[in-house]
C-alpha cells in the first residue's frame, strides 16, 4: 500500500509543479498528505503545527537571511559596479578585456553575495551596457554574463551551499571554505574559455594605465574587507558561518551608511528586498522539510539506495548516474529546489558508497550550476533575457555553450582530484 501511496505522492509533486504551484507548497501538501495516509491525520496535523515552527526558529538557518541582506546591501552601496570598474581597468586592455573584466567582477561579487541570480541580474545592468558600446555580439556579451553568474553558487557565501549543509547536517562553515578553490578554478577557466573562444574575435580596450587601476583597485577595499570578515574568520575558527553572516550584513550596512550610498530609507528597501527572498527560501525549506518526513516513513532514500547500488555500476558510475538525474532535473527545476528535493534522496547513497559529503557538496551544486545555464530551463539565461529583452533566448544559449563545456571538464577535474576540493577544509582550525 506505502509503495502506491509514494507513487502517487510523486505523481501527485510534479503534476503540481507542471500548473506552476509553487515547488515549496507542492512538497508541503504532498508531504503532509502522504504522512497522513500512512501514519495517519492526528500526527499529520501535528507535524503541520511543530515543524514550520522549528524550521523557521533554527538558529543555524538565520545566516540565510543575513547573506541575502548583505548582497542586497553591497549592490544598493554600488560594491557590484565597483568590482567592474577594477577588473576592467586592470584586464580591459586584453583582447576579450570586458569578458574578462565581467566574470573577474562576477567572482567577486559573488564573494559578497551567494546568489547565483542576483549575481547574473547585477552584472547584466553593469557590464551588458558597457559590451555593446565595445561592440561585442549579443551571444557572446550574455554568453559571459551567465556563466559568471553561476559562481554566486559556489564562491562562498553560497546560499545553496548552506541549504545542502543543513539538509545533510554538515558544517557550513566547511562547505564554504572547501568552494574556494573550485571556485578559484571555474573563475580561471571561464577566463580562459573567454580568451581561447571569443578572444580572437572581440575587440580590446583602452590601453593599460597603471594609475587607473591602482585607483580602480582603491575602490574595492569593501569588497577585500567583507570577504575577510566573513570567510576568513570561518576559516580561522573565530567565527561560526552564523556568527559570520549576522557581521557581514552590518559591516555592509555600516561601510554603505559610512560612505553616504545608503540612508535609512534606502536601507528600509533593502530589509524588504531580503525579507522576500528569504521567506521564499524559507518556504521552500520548510516544504522540502515537510516532504522529507514522507520519505522517511515510506523508506524511498532506503529504496533508492538498495536500488542503486545492486545496479553494479561501482562507486564512481552510480555518483556519475545522480549527476546526469541532477541534470535532468535542472531542465525542470531551479538550483535551490533541486537542491532541497534531490539531496534527502540521493545522500544515503553517496554515505553507503564512501564518498566525502563535503566533496560531493561542491560537486552537486557545479552539477546543478550547469542547469542554470542549459536549456530549457536555464535560470541565468531567463533572467538577463528577462533585462535585456531585445537579445532571444537563443542567443544567449548558443553563448554559453562554450562555458557549459568548460563546466563538464572542471567537473572531470575535480572528480579525479578530489583533494582540490578536500585540501582547504583539511587545514581548518
Amino acid at each position: 500500500m506505502s509503495d502506491w501511496i509514494t507513487f502517487g505522492g510523486f505523481i501527485a509533486l510534479f503534476g503540481m509543479m507542471l500548473i506552476r504551484v509553487p515547488i515549496g507548497i507542492a512538497m508541503g501538501v504532498v508531504g503532509i498528505a502522504g504522512f497522513g495516509l500512512v501514519v495517519g491525520w492526528g500526527p499529520a496535523l501535528n507535524l503541520l503545527a511543530t515543524s514550520p515552527l522549528r524550521t523557521l526558529t533554527d538558529f543555524n538557518l538565520t545566516l540565510i537571511p543575513f547573506f541575502i541582506l548583505m548582497g542586497v546591501l553591497a549592490t544598493r552601496s554600488g560594491m557590484s559596479r565597483e568590482l567592474f570598474r577594477a577588473a576592467n581597468a586592470t584586464l580591459g586592455s586584453f583582447k576579450g578585456g570586458l569578458g574578462l573584466a565581467t566574470v573577474g567582477a562576477c567572482a567577486g561579487f559573488a564573494a559578497i553575495c551567494g546568489s547565483s541570480v542576483a549575481t547574473a541580474a547585477t552584472m547584466t545592468n553593469i557590464a551588458l551596457p558597457e559590451m555593446k558600446r565595445a561592440g561585442y555580439p549579443d551571444d557572446a556579451a550574455t554568453g559571459v554574463i551567465a556563466a559568471g553568474g553561476t559562481l554566486g553558487i559556489l564562491i562562498p557565501p553560497s546560499v545553496v551551499l548552506a541549504v545542502y549543509g543543513y539538509i545533510t547536517e554538515q558544517d557550513i562553515g566547511t562547505l564554504f571554505i572547501a568552494g574556494i578553490v573550485p571556485g578559484l578554478l571555474a573563475l580561471l577557466m571561464y577566463m580562459a574559455t573567454v580568451r581561447i573562444w571569443y578572444g580572437r574575435h572581440l575587440p580590446a580596450g583602452e590601453p593599460f594605465r597603471l594609475s587607473n587601476a591602482i585607483q580602480s583597485l582603491a575602490g574595492v577595499w569593501a569588497v577585500l574587507l567583507l570577504f575577510v570578515a566573513v570567510i576568513v574568520s570561518i576559516y580561522l575558527g573565530v567565527a561560526t558561518a552564523t556568527e559570520a553572516s549576522a557581521v557581514g550584513a552590518v559591516l555592509t550596512a555600516v561601510i554603505g551608511f559610512a560612505r553616504g550610498r545608503l540612508n535609512f530609507s534606502s536601507l528600509l528597501d533593502c530589509l524588504v528586498e531580503a525579507l522576500r527572498t528569504s521567506v521564499a527560501i524559507y518556504t521552500i525549506l520548510i516544504g522540502a522539510i515537510l516532504f522529507g518526513y514522507f520519505l522517511a516513513v515510506t523508506q524511498v532514500p532506503q529504496d533508492m539506495t538498495q536500488f542503486l547500488i545492486d545496479l553494479g555500476l561501482g562507486p564512481y558510475g552510480t555518483l556519475l548516474l545522480i549527476m546526469a538525474l541532477f541534470l535532468v532535473m535542472g531542465c525542470f527545476l531551479d538550483a535551490m529546489a533541486m537542491i532541497i528535493l534531490m539531496v534527502p534522496i540521493v545522500f544515503p547513497v553517496i554515505l553507503e558508497l564512501g564518498f566525502d559529503p563535503i566533496w560531493f557538496g561542491v560537486i552537486i551544486v557545479m552539477t546543478v550550476e550547469l542547469g542554470l545555464i542549459t536549456p530549457p530551463v536555464g535560470m541565468n539565461v531567463f533572467i538577463i533575457n528577462s533585462i535585456a529583452r531585445g537579445v532571444s533566448l537563443v542567443t544567449i544559449f548558443r553563448g554559453v555553450l562554450p562555458f557549459v563545456i568548460t563546466d563538464v571538464i572542471r567537473l572531470a577535474i575535480l572528480l579525479a582530484i578530489p583533494a582540490i576540493v578536500l585540501y582547504l577544509p583539511s587545514t581548518m582550525r
